[in-house]
Formats: C-alpha cells, sequence, structure tokens
C-alpha cells in the first residue's frame, strides 16, 4: 500500500525525491502518512480535497483484498 501511495504522489508534485510515506499500526487498521515538500502539500490535497480524497480511495481499495483497514494522513 505504502509503495502505491508513494508512486500516485510522485506523479503529482514537483519534488518526487521529496515524498516520503510512512506506516504504522493504529486501532488495528493501517495508517499511511504521505509526507511531500511545503510547497506541494495544496497539490496533493486539491482543491476542496479532491486529490487527497481520490488517493484515499484508490489505496482503500488496493487495501480491500487484503481486507486491512486504511488510512491516510498528510504531514507536509
Amino acid at each position: 500500500m505504502a509503495e502505491l501511495l508513494a508512486y500516485l504522489a510522485r506523479g503529482l508534485v514537483d519534488d518526487p525525491e521529496a515524498v516520503q510515506v510512512e506506516s504504522e499500526e493504529r486501532d488495528g487498521a493501517l495508517v499511511l502518512r504521505l509526507r511531500v515538500a511545503p510547497g506541494d502539500v495544496g497539490k496533493v490535497i486539491g482543491r476542496g480535497g479532491r486529490v487527497v480524497r481520490a488517493l484515499r480511495t484508490v489505496v482503500r481499495a488496493s487495501s480491500a483484498r487484503d481486507g486491512r483497514r486504511v488510512m491516510v494522513e498528510i504531514a507536509g
């Protein structure tokens, strides 16, 4: 899941080298924390949160195969 999120985020930002994904277990769910360069936070969130909502949807759909709950957080 982390690799998928990183791949998608690298395609959205101006500085793909700054993209990092940290994962941790919290309350029985996998939490993926996406870090990008400060200037790219707006691109990852998108207008009205549309881009981050789409990222969350894709990652959740991918994780449904494994039967796991996955949450995506943005940490600028």
